[in-house]
């Protein structure tokens, strides 16, 4: 009995299967350790078509990059749309432990280092760049020096990314209680935020 041919696959669908198949080799085995013949051998194609939909390796990688980058901005602006503040930090850090919950091979190509100098470090001052102009509305209407926001954001993000980091070897914690952790920590910390933050005297006691 002959074998039933498999359908072919239309060039988006191919593009697409690619970027699957190239997304898990890139997140197991990183960019230096990922070859073009693995890609086309996974995807069970040959080694010309990989160039011919990206023109080599650097150019899938890009645009996976780029597309997962599109996807927790995604999320996490829509996060920081809530009516509170406390809503918008905890929609935040929730939106991205769950991204790294859910998009494991994702967030491992974007924490890793990358030719083009792109990935996690371009994805965190995007990020910290939209949350940082929630965060100066914010300052503004409590009167306070707006400036700073820049500031906050990024140690709030950066606060965020350590704990996704960290939830990949303990995930018994679930990112909706991730999330209210942080959420609760920043918050008790902006709530109670100094007009004009000033290190403590250490002659002071008592403090």
């Amino acid at each position: 009995m002959s074998e039933v041919p498999r359908p072919r696959l239309t060039a988006v669908e191919r593009r697409n299967q690619l970027i699957e198949v190239g997304r898990a080799v890139f997140a197991e085995r990183g960019y230096e350790g990922t070859s073009v013949e693995e890609i086309a051998e996974r995807a069970k194609i040959s080694k010309p078509i990989v160039y011919e939909h990206f023109g080599g390796k650097e150019g899938l990688y890009a645009v996976i990059v780029d597309r997962e980058m599109e996807h927790v901005i995604a999320e996490i602006t829509e996060a920081i749309t809530a009516e509170t503040p406390r809503e918008m930090i905890e929609g935040a850090a929730l939106a991205f432990m769950r991204y790294v919950e859910e998009r494991p091979d994702g967030f491992a190509v974007l924490s890793r280092d990358s030719p083009t100098q792109s990935g996690l470090a371009n994805l965190l001052a995007e990020v910290a760049q939209r949350v940082g102009n929630v965060l100066r509305v914010q300052f503004e209407a409590f009167g306070y020096d707006t400036t700073a926001a820049p500031l906050y954001a990024q140690a709030l993000i950066g606060m965020v990314t350590f704990v996704g980091q960290w939830r990949e070897e303990h995930p018994r914690m679930s990112a909706e209680e991730a999330a209210a952790h942080i959420a609760a920590l920043a918050w008790m910390g902006l709530r109670h935020l100094p007009r004009k933050p000033a290190r403590i005297d250490p002659r002071r006691t008592g403090d």
